[in-house]
């Protein structure tokens, strides 16, 4: 198999959206402090909505986990939906997202009286050796079709990174 087409965890971003509760978004920041151990940054909204929302408040938490961090709460993560997955919830980039109805569907997490009964989503990212391309600063570029991860590698892999069941 060509080493350039072999794909690999890049981050895992964890959201938990509050809206405009203050109380909620405490709540958020020690559910995530108490996943990950590391601090939770807040969202902010970018424009006025038609909820009413003012530009620049505060409506979520979010933290994104990279290396082995990521991995090891993915693992951690999926055991909470059942190691199931369904094909709509991989997009045609090749990511994919889940959400976790409730922190304590994880295996081994306990509640916490400080925290409620809350849920938060994952947003998983992929990559191949040389989307660099895209990102860097001088020479950007793009990357050609035939080097994208598409829906069913994205399936695949995760299928046999973790075992887990498409449906």
């Amino acid at each position: 198999m060509n080493v350039m087409k072999t794909i690999k965890l890049e981050k895992v971003t964890l959201n938990v959206g509050c809206g405009d509760d203050k109380a909620k978004i405490e709540k958020g920041v020690k559910l995530l402090k108490l996943l990950t151990d590391k601090n939770p940054v807040l969202t902010k909204s970018k424009r006025r909505s038609t909820f009413g929302v003012v530009k620049g408040k505060s409506i979520g938490v979010m933290i994104t986990l990279r290396g082995d961090a990521a991995f090891d709460f993915l693992k951690k993560a999926l055991g909470g939906v059942e190691n199931k997955l369904s094909i709509n919830q991989f997009d045609k980039e090749g990511n994919f997202s889940f959400g976790i109805r409730e922190y304590i569907d994880i295996p081994g997490v306990k509640y916490s009286y400080d925290v409620g009964m809350m849920g938060f989503d994952l947003a998983v990212t992929l990559e191949r050796p040389g989307f660099r391309v895209k990102k860097r600063r001088v020479q950007k570029g793009k990357i050609p079709a035939r080097h994208k991860i598409n829906k069913e590698e994205s399936a695949e892999w995760v299928k046999k990174t973790f075992g887990v069941q498409i449906v």
